[in-house]
């Protein structure tokens, strides 16, 4: 018998535009849980759904006989942060099937912290609130025992008496004065890994971070696992770990999930000379700040093996960026796309539209800024109320029984949003054209989206929602278009 058996619920078919993309990663939170509780002398053994059918769950029960059934989402993988209903069906599912198998079920992510009731009445005996590693060890021992189980920090689980959630004592953050040991990678099938990759993309990624949470508070970033707090990784041993990504598991290229990558600049700096020091270069990107790109800092990371940083720009326009509270300035799109450009890294855009607020005037802003900074790649989505940010808490009356999207190509808005969710997505289409057009020399992709402007701009009166969600009145900046003749002449330049 096997005291823990670790699942998620994250399945990759499930989710049509992660299938087209297909960038399939392990779940590293959970193998770092599951390190921790090996390291301790539990016996564990791993159910891994990425590229897995769920309905092979009752296959791995009756193999692995586990005591326990622990579903811990990876907490660095932006797809679980979304609480997707889909994956809130399989870990449902998994709670069931553990149950009727004699297992004791508990949880750990995003949404079973937003939503701990349902996700109590579904089965799950306890929720893992938090940083979570120390206690599912913690609570994991005390199952075992029969003892004190309620009283381990950091869980939630149901008063029967009344019906409601209760929680123990909070559990303090995790510190790296004592590390936790590196994530049982073993415990992945890796070849379904790079069968997947090499086929999509002709290389094999990994993925690994050297930080945990984001000290920056955008009023609609999530945060029910980190919070506020943000710690780093010493660089010898991250330097230490593209090593051995490279060298034992024949990675080709390394996906940093950290949520912000290059906030201490003096700790790129002797990242970079460590990962010299090691001769331990693999290509890599990141996902950082628009404003922590100083020349100093591209010039580092390039050193390192950057070969290409996603952030996190938003909007073209000033009043939506405020509005949003990134902190951020439009300039700063502008002069962390040079820097980066000059020191050889792809600069890539994630772009968010409908905001509370947003006008077409700030719409053409933000397609204002793509042509001006020709970025080398745009992620599009639309604003998306997760609970318990103060996002959520303005327009929650708004919202109706669907409160989540079912997969991240759901691109739904589920407010009371300026445009309809079709205008929106033409949008999207129309950019993701124009970025193609440059980057990749395709005069198709350009006349395409020529077309499809045409057609947006015939459109938009009769897209609005005459009972949008206000915000103060933008500026009375100029609004036009960069004509289309201006966007690259040339296709490719």
């Amino acid at each position: 018998m096997t005291d823990v058996l670790l699942t998620h619920s994250y399945h990759l078919p499930f989710d049509r535009k992660q299938v087209r993309k297909m960038q399939p990663y392990p779940p590293l939170g959970t193998l770092y849980a599951a390190a921790l509780l090996r390291q301790q002398g539990l016996s564990v053994a791993l159910f891994d759904t990425m590229l897995t059918d769920p309905t092979g769950f009752g296959d791995a029960l009756e193999r692995h006989r586990p005591k326990i059934v622990a579903v811990y989402e990876d907490d660095f993988n932006f797809l679980s942060k979304m609480c997707l209903t889909r994956m809130r069906e399989v870990a449902f599912s998994m709670a069931a099937q553990a149950r009727a198998f004699g297992a004791r079920a508990i949880v750990h992510g995003s949404d079973a912290t937003d939503h701990s009731l349902e996700f109590l009445s579904a089965g799950f005996e306890y929720i893992l609130i938090g940083e979570a590693e120390h206690t599912l060890l913690e609570l994991s021992a005390a199952m075992l025992r029969s003892s004190n189980e309620t009283e381990v920090p950091g869980i939630a689980f149901l008063n029967r008496a009344t019906g409601s959630v209760a929680k123990s004592q909070p559990r303090i953050a995790l510190h790296y004065d004592h590390p936790l040991p590196p994530p049982a990678r073993d415990l992945v099938d890796h070849a379904l890994y790079r069968e997947a990759w090499l086929g999509a993309h002709g290389r094999f990624s990994l993925n690994a971070i050297s930080s945990r949470g984001c000290p920056f508070r955008c009023n609609w970033c999530a945060k029910p696992i980190f919070g506020d707090h943000f710690r780093l990784t010493q660089p010898s041993t991250v330097a230490e770990e593209m090593q051995t990504l490279r060298d034992d598991y024949r990675a080709d290229h390394i996906w940093f999930a950290d949520d912000i990558f290059a906030l201490n600049r003096n700790w790129v700096k002797d990242f970079a000379e460590e990962v010299a020091s090691r001769k331990a270069h693999i290509p890599f990107k990141i996902q950082a700040r628009a404003d922590l790109m100083s020349r100093e800092t591209a010039k580092a990371l390039s050193d390192a093996g950057c070969e290409e940083a996603w952030m996190g720009i938003e909007s073209g326009s000033q009043h939506v960026l405020d509005a949003m509270e990134k902190g951020l300035m439009v300039e700063d799109a502008h002069t962390s796309r040079e820097h980066l450009r000059d020191a050889g890294i792809k600069a890539c855009f994630f772009l968010q539209f409908g905001y509370p607020g947003e006008t077409w005037s700030d719409i053409r802003k933000t397609v204002n800024l793509v042509r001006e900074t020709k970025p080398d790649d745009i992620g599009v989505s639309l604003s998306y109320p997760l609970p318990n940010t103060r996002f959520h808490e303005r327009v929650r009356e708004q919202l109706g029984t669907k409160r989540n999207w079912s997969d991240s190509d759901d691109l739904c808005v589920m407010f009371r949003g300026a445009y309809t969710d079709e205008f929106y997505r033409l949008i999207r289409d129309a950019l993701h054209l124009e970025v193609n057009a440059w980057s990749h020399s395709d005069a198709s992709a350009h006349f395409q989206a020529q077309q499809l402007w045409k057609v947006i701009e015939n459109l938009e009166p009769s897209s609005r929602n005459s009972d949008a969600t206000s915000l103060p009145a933008p500026s009375h900046s100029s609004d036009a278009f960069i004509p289309l003749r201006q966007l690259s002449m040339g296709v490719g330049d």
